[in-house]
């Protein structure tokens, strides 16, 4: 079965297209269309990379110098989200029928940042992304310090209500696995400054280590974020580390023990003692699971009872990160006129514009190549245990038994008849055009 979303002439136009846009622009029409384009070119990126295939979407990218424009789009959503959607939800004439158009707007830079994790991996993306490298880490060092800051509020707030997202602590899986990979490829002095002396991210992952926002108490049950979702931990199991656990170790264990990065790092009083909590974290279970970890043990045991000398004083040229800055400097003041704007003539598609839009998506997402990016099996949508078996009609929806269909059919009966008329459109007009 062929499980590939793009081909490789077909990702290489894709990522030639490719655009910086401006603010007020972001979920035009014309914006969408990248945004599928990036979304194919993502879900490509990933299915090269797990099967260790030739990493074309990759070699494009490089190759036509696109890698600063996926992070300014990724920054420009970041400050749209920030600045101008507060405006729009507070303006008298924001009512929208459908949420759907906004939601994909807010989802782009989850796709972006999962897109940029996948090919960031290379020595030769990170060169290719010249002085966006920089914007890069100030874009994860702003998630990772709010994620951080929000989970400290969540673990002294006395009503219980968590204060994280869990689109939040999702970035937080992304973003941890990018710095991992990041610090081993990246050679330039200027970023690995910014990171350890601008942005002092080894404290920050420390923090994030004690918080733990990925893991929660709920209803008497411990839960946490594996696979894209909350799940329920059982006693026996509730010591074993998750992933996001190990990418944050992982990232850590990368700052921490390259050597240009101790040469770097002032391991003044605050830095040191932020640093030495780790010890009690580090269990011998811990360890059992991620091994290399003894290194950082040993490491921080030979910290404990010494006081590294600070780092020289050398005269650095450091480069500025620019796209966040220069985003702000040419919409300041402008929010207000951006989203209503924005209310008039991008989130308020009439039906047939709806329609359009959910019709590409449905090329784009396709149900074969969707099922190899799962993580794991999916689930009965009457019972909730491993299905085989989908329904006949829409596709869209998993069951074990067919009791458990004939059971589900009340509650999934609207769904599958607007998703079997939006697949019927779809292929009508496939032969039309053809």
């Amino acid at each position: 079965m062929d499980t590939s979303v793009v081909v490789p002439v077909e990702a290489e136009g894709f990522i030639q297209s490719l655009e910086t846009f401006p603010l007020k622009e972001v979920g035009s029409a014309r914006w969408f269309r990248q945004h599928e384009y990036i979304e194919k070119l993502n879900m490509q990126a990933i299915l090269n990379a797990s099967a260790m295939h030739d990493e074309f979407v990759k070699e494009f990218l490089v190759s036509y110098g696109k890698i600063p424009v996926l992070v300014h789009e990724m920054i420009l959503v970041e400050v749209w989200k920030h600045k101008v959607f507060p405006v729009l939800c507070q303006l008298q004439d924001f009512n929208p029928k459908n949420t759907f158009h906004l939601y994909m707007v807010i989802h782009h830079e989850a796709t972006i940042i999962n897109l940029l994790e996948t090919i960031m991996f290379h020595k030769d993306s990170c060169e290719a992304a010249d002085d966006s490298v920089l914007d890069l880490v100030d874009y994860c060092h702003r998630k990772l310090t709010l994620l951080a800051s929000k989970a400290t509020h969540d673990q002294h707030n006395p009503t219980g209500k968590a204060v994280v997202s869990t689109i939040e602590v999702r970035e937080c899986e992304i973003i941890a696995a990018f710095v991992g990979a990041f610090v081993q490829t990246v050679a330039d002095i200027s970023v690995i400054s910014r990171m350890l002396c601008t942005h002092n991210m080894p404290c920050v992952l420390v923090q994030l280590i004690d918080c733990c926002p990925w893991s929660r108490f709920r209803e008497g049950e411990i839960e946490k974020y594996i696979n894209s979702r909350w799940q329920k931990i059982p006693v026996e199991d509730r010591l074993k580390i998750t992933k996001l656990d190990g990418q944050v170790w992982i990232s850590l264990f990368n700052l921490l023990l390259r050597q240009d990065c101790q040469r770097k790092y002032d391991f003044n009083n605050f830095n040191k003692n932020q640093l030495l909590k780790l010890r009690g974290f580090l269990t011998e279970v811990l360890i059992d699971q991620l091994p290399n970890l003894v290194e950082l043990q040993r490491y921080l045991a030979h910290l404990a009872v010494t006081d590294p000398a600070p780092p020289k004083k050398e005269l650095i040229l450091e480069q500025v990160p620019e796209i966040w800055n220069h985003i702000l400097r040419e919409n300041s003041g402008k929010w207000k006129a951006i989203a209503k704007y924005q209310v008039k003539e991008t989130f308020n598609p009439s039906e047939s514009d709806l329609k359009l839009q959910a019709q590409r998506l449905a090329q784009t997402y396709n149900l074969d190549v969707m099922e190899s990016l799962l993580p794991e099996k999916p689930k009965c949508g009457s019972c909730g245990k491993e299905a085989a078996k989908r329904c006949s009609r829409c596709q869209g929806e998993w069951y074990c038994h067919r009791e458990c269909q004939v059971k589900h059919w009340p509650k999934h009966k609207k769904a599958c008849q607007l998703i079997t008329e939006a697949t019927e459109k779809i292929q009508r007009d496939l032969q039309v055009n053809s």
